[in-house]
């Protein structure tokens, strides 16, 4: 962590009530959770091991012997927090009564079957799905400025990177040179970055290789920061000298489908349908099928969150929302583009949190 806020409590304070109100909804009396992101966002806490129950009537808090004084720092005084050893599922199943529910798409087969050993005839185990997921995806003002000052952070090393040049030098140079500067600014990758070039263009998540980056070559760069514990997600596509008339009509052609799903992204809309936005022009050119991955995903705590925007997704946007707007084409052996911002959806109007320019840009 970098700052303080990161670790205060207030961070945090109703977000277990919230649950709780959302537990009592789905029918349930308590729910245990176990994942350490969703434990972060519900108490502050950035240990490696913790869990929680969380219920009308109680908010229970655990971690073994190592954590005790950073949880008495980061954890909130809405939260008890009961002296417990390393492995404390038994101490925390035997709080378990009546129908409890834990987070399936987290919670390993393994996992489960220890907790029902724990539990017995104590308790009935639920299925709960993405409960904090859904009070994850909409974002407070706060996580809205973390966000926002990790996608600044991320402007930066782009601007940096631009600076020094592309041509000449290789993909994984110019991906490791970023990812050791964004250290050096006190943050860490959001995730590996994707510098691809020419033909490794027209693979969306390519590698950075030993390809030399040459002249007249399209360059997807797509990166991001983690700072106080939250992500960025940026992509742009430069050019090393003119990449000629095809590549020119295919970025713009791009640069459109973007301008028409951001325009798409507001409270109310369906993923699906501000995916159906950036298809329109994609799929009216012919390149319909180059198209292959989804509009966008949520940003938060982890670089993939809540809702989905694609064609499969049943998310509904809503106010508070961080999503990434991304249509990409890719031309296979050839190049690719795709361009990317991060946006804050709002009630009014949205914000975008990516200030680099969506102009072609040429990069020596």
């Amino acid at each position: 962590m970098s700052s303080t806020e990161a670790t205060d409590p207030t961070a945090a304070d109703g977000r277990g009530g919230r649950l709780a109100e959302l537990v009592a909804r789905e029918g349930l009396d308590a729910l245990f959770v176990g994942d350490l992101t969703n434990i972060r966002y519900l108490t502050a806490f950035t240990g490696t091991n913790a869990a929680c129950l969380v219920g009308p009537d109680e908010r229970v808090f655990l971690t073994d012997f190592r954590y005790v004084e950073r949880a008495e720092a980061e954890v909130g005084e809405g939260w008890e927090r009961p002296p417990a050893e390393r492995d404390f599922v038994p101490q925390l199943a035997a709080r378990m009564k009546g129908r409890v529910g834990f987070e399936d798409a987290k919670l390993s087969v393994r996992q489960l079957g220890k907790l029902r050993e724990a539990v017995g005839k104590r308790a009935e185990l639920l299925p709960a799905g993405d409960l904090v997921e859904e009070m994850r995806a909409v974002k407070d003002a706060a996580e809205i400025e973390r966000i926002a000052a990790a996608a600044g952070l991320a402007d930066e090393i782009y601007r940096w990177a631009i600076e020094r040049g592309l041509a000449g030098r290789t993909e994984l140079e110019v991906a490791r040179s970023c990812e050791a500067r964004i250290r050096e600014s006190g943050a860490e990758p959001s995730f590996a970055p994707i510098v691809a070039a020419g033909p490794n263009g027209a693979l969306p998540h390519a590698e950075p290789g030993e390809r030399e980056i040459g002249a007249g070559a399209l360059v997807v760069f797509d990166m991001g920061a983690q700072l106080d514990g939250y992500c960025s997600d940026c992509t742009r596509t430069f050019a090393t000298t003119d990449p000629g008339d095809e590549a020119r009509e295919v970025y713009e052609l791009v640069r459109t489908a973007q301008a028409a799903a951001l325009g798409a992204v507001r409270p109310g809309v369906g993923g699906r349908d501000a995916d159906a936005a950036a298809r329109v022009p994609i799929e009216s050119a012919g390149h319909g099928e180059r198209f292959g991955h989804g509009l966008g995903h949520g940003v938060g705590l982890e670089v993939h969150e809540g809702p989905r925007l694609a064609a499969s997704s049943e998310d509904e946007i809503r106010e508070g929302n961080v999503v990434t707007v991304e249509p990409g084409i890719y031309l296979p052996g050839r190049f690719g583009v795709r361009i990317e911002d991060l946006v804050v959806v709002g009630g009014q109007s949205n914000r975008n949190l990516s200030g680099l320019s969506k102009e072609l840009t040429v990069v020596g």
